[in-house]
C-alpha cells in the first residue's frame, strides 16, 4: 500500500533517517517504538505528507488516504459535539444540501413536461442514488455510535465543544478519524485521553479495522491487544520485528546480543589493522599493504550498537509506622460543582492493606473522592480517618503545582527536614536528576521531568497510605515498572487512578467503579473486574436505540460462529490469568510456610538457648503439622502448574 523507499532526513547536524526502506501493507497494525527525539512524529508527519524528506520517497496510490492524531492539537470549534463530528462527512452534507435544495425546487414548480423540470428530476435521482450509495441516511447514527464508545453520554451530544476540555476535544478527534475510515489510521499517544472503557472499545475497533493501523503509545497493554508489527527507529534506522511490543522486546533483546558481538569483532579487527599500519608505516616494502589497510579502515562500514536504555527511576517508598485496622470510613458523602452533582452518599471504608484502583468514565468523580481523602477537597457528608493514618497524595496535576521558580534543588529542600536534607542529592538521582540538572528551573522541565521531581516530592513525608491519581502519565515504559515494583514492596494501603491496565494488574485487590454520582466496589484486580462487568466486549453497552438491532445481529448465525470463537478465546485467556494469580498466591504462601519451618528447625537444633521450645511437645505437634500442609500445598502448586501447562499447549 505504501512503500518507503531510501528515505533521508538531516535534523540538528545529524541524520534523523538515513536511507531508510520499509513497506506498510493494507492491513498491518504496526508498534511505533523508539526514544524519544528518536523521529517517530517526524515518520508519522511524512507519512501524512505534511513534510517532506530530504531524500527517498514515499511511494503510495493516489487515492490514498490518512488520519493523523497528534500528541497535541489546538482545537477551536463552534460546533456541537455531533456537528463536528459529522463535519467528516463533506460529500454526504454537500448532497443532503442538494437534494434538499432540489426537492424544494421541485415542489415549486408545475411545468410536469417542460425540459427543465425532467432535468430537475434527473439531478434528484442521481443524488439521491449518490446519497444511498454513501448510506447518507446513518451518517449521524455512525457518528453517535464512535462517540459513545469514547466515552460521550446522549446528552452530550448536542452541547457545544468549548464546554468540553482537551482530553474530551481530543476524543472528538479520534472520532472524526474513525469515521473517515481512511486506508492508514496514524495514532500517537491516544490513550492519554482516554478511560479503561474507551481504550478497550479503541482497541477493538483497531484489532477489527479493514485497513493499516500505526499507533505510538506508552501502554503495554494497548500495543499488546492490536499490534502484530513493531517498527523500532534507532540510530537513524527502522528495525522492522513480526510480532507485538512485548515480543518486540525479547527479540530486540537477541539483536542488541548480535550486533554487540558484532561491534566487538570488528573492534578487535580495526585493532589488528592498526597495529599492522603502525609497525609497517615506515617500511618501503610494506607500503603497498599499508595503503591497502589504510583503504579497509575507511570503507569498513561501523558496527553501531543502540543499547537498550537502562535509566530510569529508582527508589522505594519510605515506610511509616502502621496505621490501625480501619484506615478511612466515609459516610453519605456527597460532593456538587454548581448544578451537578458528581458524588451523592457515597459511603465505604478502607481497611488496612487494600489496594484499590479507582476506574471509571472521566468525568464520575474519581479525582474528586481522591481530593476529598486528601483532604483537599471540601465535602458534605462524614469522612473518618482511622488511627495513625499518614495520608501522600500525588494529584494528577501535581506537576502543576510544583513552583516553577525554583530549581529541582530547592522544591525538594525547602521541605526536607532532619537527616533528609543529607541524601537530597541520593534521591534526585534516583530519579535520573544529576549533575546540573539539580540547578535546572522547573518552568523549563518537561512533563515527565516535572511527573518525576512530584513523586520524590512525595517521598520526603513518610506515609501509610498512597492516594495517587494518574501516577504514570508521562512516564516511559520501564519507569512505570519501576514505580510498580516499589507499590508492590510498599507496606501501607494504597489508592491508585489509572487506566492503564497493565501497570494496574496485580497491584490492586479492589476495584471502585463510578458510575452515575455512585461507587460500586468488585473484589479481586482489574481484568477480574473487566471480566466481571464484560468489559471485554464493549459492543454490549446501548447505542442510542440500536441495541434492538444489534441483539438481533448478534443472534443470528453468522455473528454466532465469530462470537463463539471470541468467547472460547476469552474464556480461556480468563482462566490462565486465575491460574496465575492462584499460583502466585500459593507460592507466597508456601514461601511463608517454609520460612516457619526453617525458624521451628532453628530453634530445635538448638536446645541449649530454647529450652522451653524442647519441654514443649505442643512445639513437635506444630512442625509435623506444618510440614504435612506444606507437602500438600506443593502438591496443589504442582496441581495448579500442570492444568496450566495444559491450557497454554
Amino acid at each position: 500500500m505504501i512503500i518507503i523507499n531510501d528515505l533521508s532526513v538531516h535534523f540538528s547536524g545529524n541524520y534523523l533517517f538515513e536511507d531508510i526502506a520499509f513497506l506498510i501493507n493494507k492491513n498491518d497494525k504496526i508498534g511505533l517504538v523508539g526514544k524519544n527525539g528518536a523521529g517517530k512524529t517526524t515518520l508519522m508527519r511524512i507519512l501524512k505528507g505534511e513534510l517532506s524528506p530530504e531524500k527517498g520517497e514515499v511511494l503510495r496510490p493516489k487515492d490514498l488516504t490518512a488520519g493523523y492524531l497528534p500528541q497535541e492539537i489546538k482545537l477551536r470549534s463552534d460546533n456541537t459535539v455531533i456537528g463536528e463530528s459529522l463535519t467528516v462527512f463533506k460529500e454526504e452534507l454537500a448532497l443532503q444540501k442538494k437534494i434538499a435544495g432540489l426537492n424544494e425546487k421541485l415542489s415549486c414548480s408545475d411545468d410536469y413536461c417542460s425540459e427543465s423540470y425532467n432535468d430537475l428530476v434527473q439531478e434528484l435521482a442521481e443524488a439521491t442514488e449518490r446519497f444511498e450509495l454513501l448510506d447518507g441516511s446513518r451518517i449521524e447514527t455512525k457518528a453517535k455510535s464512535v462517540l459513545r464508545g469514547m466515552g460521550f453520554l446522549p446528552e452530550d451530544m448536542v452541547k457545544p465543544m468549548r464546554e468540553f476540555g482537551g482530553g474530551w476535544q481530543m476524543r472528538v478527534e479520534i472520532a472524526k478519524i474513525l469515521l473517515q475510515k481512511p486506508h492508514l489510521i496514524m495514532l500517537d499517544e491516544p490513550t492519554n485521553h482516554l478511560d479503561i472503557e474507551s481504550i478497550q472499545w479503541l482497541e477493538n475497533y483497531l484489532k477489527e479495522y479493514q485497513g493499516a493501523v500505526m499507533v505510538v503509545s506508552h501502554d503495554r497493554a494497548f500495543l499488546d491487544n492490536i499490534t502484530t508489527r513493531t517498527l523500532e527507529v534507532s540510530n537513524g534506522k527502522i528495525f522492522d520485528y513480526k510480532g507485538s511490543y512485548t515480543e518486540y522486546e525479547a527479540m530486540r533483546r537477541q539483536r542488541v546480543e548480535i550486533e554487540t558481538a558484532a561491534m566487538n569483532n570488528q573492534q578487535r579487527q580495526v585493532a589488528q589493522i592498526e597495529r599492522f599500519i603502525e609497525r609497517f608505516r615506515y617500511k618501503a616494502t610494506k607500503a603497498r599493504q599499508v595503503q591497502s589497510k589504510i583503504k579497509m579502515l575507511e570503507k569498513m562500514e561501523k558496527v553501531e550498537v543502540d543499547q537498550i536504555d537502562q535509566s530510569s527511576i529508582y527508589f522505594r517508598f519510605p515506610n511509616a509506622s502502621p496505621a490501625g485496622k480501619v484506615v478511612i470510613e466515609a459516610s453519605c458523602v456527597t460532593k456538587s460543582y454548581e448544578e451537578k452533582t458528581v458524588l451523592e452518599d457515597i459511603s465505604f471504608y478502607i481497611a488496612r492493606g487494600e489496594r484499590i484502583a479507582f476506574v471509571g468514565r472521566n468525568g464520575e468523580g474519581k479525582t474528586t473522592l481522591s481530593r476529598i481523602i486528601a483532604g483537599d477537597l471540601d465535602h458534605e457528608g462524614e469522612l473518618k480517618y482511622g488511627h495513625n493514618v499518614r495520608i501522600g497524595y500525588f494529584a494528577q496535576n501535581q506537576d502543576e503545582l510544583l513552583d516553577p521558580a525554583k530549581t529541582v534543588f530547592q522544591t525538594l529542600d525547602d521541605i526536607a527536614v532532619g537527616e533528609v536534607r543529607k541524601n537530597i542529592r541520593n534521591i534526585l538521582g534516583g530519579f535520573l536528576f544529576s549533575g546540573d540538572d539539580v540547578d535546572k528551573k522547573v518552568k523549563v522541565l518537561s512533563g515527565g521531568e516535572k511527573s518525576r521531581l512530584a513523586i520524590a516530592k512525595m517521598l520526603l513525608s513518610p506515609a501509610n497510605f498512597l492516594v495517587l491519581d494518574e501516577p504514570t502519565n508521562h512516564l516511559d515504559m520501564r519507569s512505570k515498572d519501576i514505580l510498580k515494583n516499589a507499590l508492590l514492596q510498599f507496606n501501607g494501603t494504597i489508592i491508585v487512578v489509572s487506566h492503564d491496565r497493565d501497570f494496574l494488574y496485580g497491584l490492586t485487590n479492589k476495584v471502585f467503579e463510578f458510575k452515575n454520582s455512585k461507587i460500586r466496589e468488585y473484589f479481586g484486580d482489574i481484568y477480574d473486574y473487566l471480566e466481571s462487568r464484560q468489559l471485554d466486549d464493549l459492543d454490549d453497552l446501548e447505542y442510542f436505540g440500536e441495541n434492538t438491532t444489534r441483539q438481533a445481529e448478534k443472534s443470528s448465525p453468522g455473528h454466532s460462529a465469530g462470537k463463539q470463537e471470541w468467547e472460547n478465546r476469552k474464556k480461556s485467556e480468563s482462566k490462565v490469568r486465575k491460574l496465575r494469580n492462584k499460583i502466585s498466591r500459593l507460592e507466597d504462601k508456601i514461601e511463608k510456610m517454609e520460612q516457619e519451618l526453617k525458624t521451628l528447625e532453628s530453634q530445635m537444633s538448638d536446645p541449649e538457648n530454647n529450652p522451653d521450645v524442647i519441654s514443649s511437645p505442643e512445639v513437635f505437634d506444630k512442625y509435623n503439622k506444618l510440614k504435612q500442609e506444606l507437602e500438600q500445598e506443593e502438591k496443589n502448586w504442582e496441581k495448579l502448574n500442570l492444568e496450566l501447562e495444559s491450557i497454554l499447549k
